[in-house]
């Protein structure tokens, strides 16, 4: 009989594409996914992994185990669900996803409750954007996800995925400090045109609604400056080369030299959490959602400067 931490691995494996991807989303060294793999050929009696150039390829055989690896996992994941409902508390691993700022400004206070209160219940923590996080619940890679998205770039959710909506996150102009647009009150989008801008790299789904955003009051947008972190962000705007639109959340004091103005009409991503309808009676999730629905109400993210 094939061990079911193998088959989760080769599984993780086939879903990030990668061992080290695997290896995160398990919470696992890649050294030890390796060796999961390495015993399920032997058991198999059967290549699953082939390198190629830097990378690895799943076989045609790896690939379809990996898809019954799916299946199985599944039926595993209802049975746990079962028993953790009769057992009537929260317990076992619970991976959550959540993009860069909530991880920042609003998963430390919720994983530090759950660590807390709920001594049998194992958190784990991955760092991904929504347009990933969201495809990772759907196939069961992560138990629940922090997302955002903007109502002009809705995120992409599949069937079986339910949501709860925590709030809305306003998003402020910064710019340097002696920018013309800095003695304005509230700045109008339209006066955002012909400037430099900081963004994060494409892909992500904030780079999508700034893209889009420019382009509705017709203006390919100069992004000059493709960071991942805002902190990046606001260290290049400090310095005079570009402006932001940068969310609150998660947003720390401002350096001297960069202010924040409104924009009108004002921008702001919405945020909420994803998980599978199948595990919506899971104590674990149900707790976590009352937690974080909790520690998102205690945030004044109006009240930032």
């Amino acid at each position: 009989m094939m061990d079911l931490g193998r088959l989760r691995a080769l599984h993780a494996v086939a879903v990030h594409g990668s061992v080290g991807g695997a290896a995160a989303a398990l919470g696992f060294t890649p050294s030890a996914i390796s060796q999961q793999i390495a015993k399920l050929e032997r058991e198999t009696r059967t290549v699953l992994l082939e390198r190629q150039g830097r990378g690895i390829q799943l076989t045609d055989a790896a690939r379809g185990l990996a898809d019954t690896a799916q299946r199985v996992l599944a039926l595993v994941e209802q049975a746990e669900v079962t028993l953790e409902e009769q057992r009537g508390r929260a317990t076992g691993r619970l991976l959550v996803a959540a993009f860069a700022t909530a991880s920042r400004g609003l998963l430390p206070g919720v994983l530090a409750e759950l660590h807390c209160e709920y001594p049998e219940l194992e958190v784990r923590l991955l760092e991904s954007d929504p347009y990933p996080a969201a495809e990772l619940v759907a196939r069961g890679e992560v138990d629940l996800a922090v997302v955002q998205d903007w109502a002009s770039v809705p995120l992409p959710v599949q069937d079986g995925v339910d949501r709860l909506d925590l709030g809305t996150d306003p998003v402020d102009l910064l710019l340097p400090v002696a920018h013309p647009l800095a003695a304005l009150d509230a700045v109008p989008m339209t006066e955002l045109r012909g400037q430099r801008w900081t963004s994060v790299p494409p892909g992500n789904i904030c780079h999508d609604w700034l893209l889009h955003t420019m382009r509705e009051i017709g203006e390919e947008p100069d992004v000059r400056y493709q960071v991942g972190e805002f902190e990046s962000q606001i260290a290049l705007i400090a310095a005079g080369l570009g402006l932001g639109l940068v969310p609150r959340l998660g947003r720390g004091p401002l350096p001297p030299g960069v202010v924040a103005r409104p924009v009108t009409p004002r921008p702001f991503r919405r945020v909420y959490a994803l998980w599978r309808t199948q595990t919506s009676r899971r104590p674990a999730i149900t707790t976590a959602l009352d937690v974080l629905r909790r520690h998102w109400d205690a945030l004044d993210l109006r009240s930032i400067p």
